[in-house]
């Protein structure tokens, strides 16, 4: 992996949460992941055995990852081996995302919602 400098002048995040990864500076392999079970009642009642995730199909599909059959031709010339960034605001980064200035080999990220709302018949 191609080495280089990564100088940042100032940043300011607001939130980074939920496996997610906020890096400055080369890293080799960044693999966040978040499964996310969410429930929205309209009158509070907890049953006490909720939040198993295996009963429900899309923690346990798996990611299909398509191989790359393209040929990737790419010529790099990097006069000069640093990163300068002078100011970022971030207003958030949530979820198995990824903010990153530098060099990486490889990234995977994943993030998985079941979103349930359960609303009082009428």
């Amino acid at each position: 992996m191609y080495k280089r400098y990564s100088i940042v002048d100032s940043v300011e995040a607001n939130i980074v949460s939920f496996a997610s990864v906020f890096e400055i500076g080369d890293s080799n392999r960044i693999l966040p992941r978040a499964n996310v079970l969410a429930v929205q009642r309209e009158k509070e009642l907890f049953f006490g055995n909720e939040g198993n995730f295996a009963q429900f199909s899309v923690f346990n599909e798996p990611i299909p990852f398509l191989p790359i059959t393209e040929k990737v031709t790419m010529l790099k010339n990097d006069l000069n081996p640093v990163i300068h960034v002078r100011n970022i605001n971030i207003l958030g980064v949530s979820t198995s995302s990824v903010f990153h200035i530098g060099s990486t080999c490889f990234i995977s990220s994943e993030a998985r919602i079941k979103h349930i709302r359960q609303l009082l018949s009428e």
